[in-house]
């Protein structure tokens, strides 16, 4: 499917309105990526804590920390053996790729261990949603497919919790951090696919932060609409459509993985 046809996402519409060049190299010329190890970092912290609350919490750190090791490994190694060169991965401080990778890997082993001690203190209650297509199921890493000012968006939802008031019926839009990065788009995204979605009602989202083992401050989402998300949406899509990919080279050009092939980066 071309990209002028393709459903939108968070992560396309703020790449797009951050770099339209990055999302053209990146997205349409399909340019090879640099690989970086934060990438492998975050997905194996995602498995480990996803595991955790679809058991029950039955399973513990050990078995946890155990599966972050060994998705973080294999995704690290199939990196590695389609680029090899170290010197072409990217890394954060300009740290040598080489220790890159192996402080993620001790990082990530600490933030599952923190995040299992902070689920076993705060126990949050996470979700069930239903839809006429898959049935019930829990809100961990549950996918949504909507239609937003006539935009096709999808995307993943890392948790959807119920709020702790007995009183309300409201579940609350979590995203779960490695980094220090939040997106305040992702969590508005999330309010409105889930009302629409699974007709829930969602008025606060909030990130854990695995570089804390804490939650972040909560974020009052009552008064996003619709209109108000999907005009972003429609926005990236009429650009996109219309072959608007403006540049924007600056402070990100060092987090870019395309700004080898690209004419305006600063980090060449």
């Amino acid at each position: 499917m071309s990209i002028e046809n393709q459903p939108r996402s968070v992560s396309q519409t703020e790449q797009w309105e951050k770099c339209g060049w990055r999302f053209y190299l990146q997205r349409v010329e399909r340019v090879p990526e640099r690989p970086a190890a934060w990438s492998f970092h975050g997905t194996a912290f995602h498995s480990a804590a996803e595991e955790r609350e679809r058991s029950g919490r039955a399973k513990g750190e050990e078995e946890l920390v155990q599966l972050f090791s060994d998705q973080y490994s294999a995704l690290v190694n199939k990196a590695l053996a389609k680029e090899p060169n170290l010197d072409w991965w990217m890394t954060a401080m300009k740290k040598p790729a080489g220790e890159d990778i192996a402080d993620r890997y001790r990082l990530g082993q600490q933030q599952v261990r923190d995040y299992v001690k902070w689920s076993e203190e705060n126990k949050p209650i996470i979700s069930y949603v239903s839809d006429n297509k898959d049935g019930r199921k829990l809100g961990l890493e549950v996918g949504f497919n909507v239609e937003l000012g006539g935009v096709k968006v999808r995307g993943y939802i890392d948790q959807l919790v119920h709020e702790e008031d007995p009183e309300t019926q409201d579940e609350r839009v979590r995203d779960l951090k490695t980094g220090s990065t939040k997106s305040l788009f992702q969590l508005q995204t999330y309010k409105i696919a889930s009302e629409k979605q699974w007709g829930i009602r969602v008025n606060k989202g909030d990130w854990y932060m695995g570089k804390t083992g804490k939650l972040s401050r909560v974020v009052n989402l009552s008064q996003v609409t619709e209109a108000q998300v999907a005009a972003r949406y429609v926005a990236m899509d009429q650009g996109v459509k219309a072959g608007r990919f403006e540049p924007n080279p600056g402070f990100d050009c060092g987090f870019c993985s395309v700004s080898h092939a690209c004419q305006f980066s600063r980090a060449r």
